[in-house]
């Protein structure tokens, strides 16, 4: 990969972000109107990468209640609502980036990569996030679920990104933390990294991405490997 035109794709939950500090509240606020009670993060803390709406189902699942209407139905749709409303409200409340993540973004900028997220949160959250976090600016280019007419898993969520960033998709890394950045990966041929410490609900190495990091410290020395 020339160094002028390589790309590294972050998931941006999970993956750069422990976001269920301030996503779990958010599902409790949604829930209490119902009088569901509370969860902690480590009940369902693994399925924030699926979604709001899945979140909602496994609190009611949690407590072994059916969700009135089914899921898609006008309940779960009210609580949606109310989910998001607080959320975007209380988003960096308590979400801080994983502990190496700035330090590694700085020398892979440092050493030429251009960096992009790509996340199936809505964009406008996403990018309200980094900028309340004060680092949108480190990014060429970040895309959310409601982006195009595909999110994660579909690869064109991923391929999209890059060409958005003016890159070649053989000349990306994904970086990630669930199988909806480790299979869209896959599919495109685009090298993945996986972490292991975030909000998958099976070990990431069942999922055969091409490396496993367990701390934003080893990220430069697995990116030099692959992008070899």
């Amino acid at each position: 990969m020339s160094a002028s035109s390589r790309l590294l794709i972050f998931d941006l939950d999970g993956t750069l972000v422990d976001s269920n500090r301030d996503l779990i509240p958010a599902l409790n606020a949604a829930t209490s109107s119902v009088d569901l009670a509370p969860i902690s993060r480590t009940d369902v803390g693994h399925v924030v990468g699926q979604g709001a709406l899945k979140m909602i189902e496994k609190a009611f699942s949690f407590h072994g209640q059916e969700l009135d209407g089914g899921a898609g139905g006008p309940l779960h749709k009210e609580l949606l609502k109310l989910f998001l409303d607080y959320y975007e409200a209380h988003i960096a409340d308590h979400t801080i980036f994983f502990d190496g993540v700035l330090k590694a973004l700085d020398t892979l900028r440092d050493d030429g990569w251009q960096l992009a997220v790509c996340t199936n949160k809505y964009e406008h959250l996403a990018r309200k996030l980094l900028n309340e976090l004060g680092e949108t600016e480190r990014f060429a280019v970040i895309t959310g679920g409601d982006t195009f007419d595909f999110k994660k898993p579909d690869p064109r969520h991923l391929t999209e990104t890059a060409k958005m960033a003016g890159v070649d998709p053989t000349n990306c890394i994904m970086v990630g933390d669930s199988i909806n950045d480790i299979l869209p990966a896959q599919s495109a041929n685009i090298p993945v990294i996986a972490v292991d410490f975030g909000y998958s609900d099976v070990p990431v190495t069942q999922l055969n991405p091409d490396r496993v990091i367990s701390h934003f410290d080893q990220l430069v020395e697995v990116v030099e490997v692959l992008s070899d």
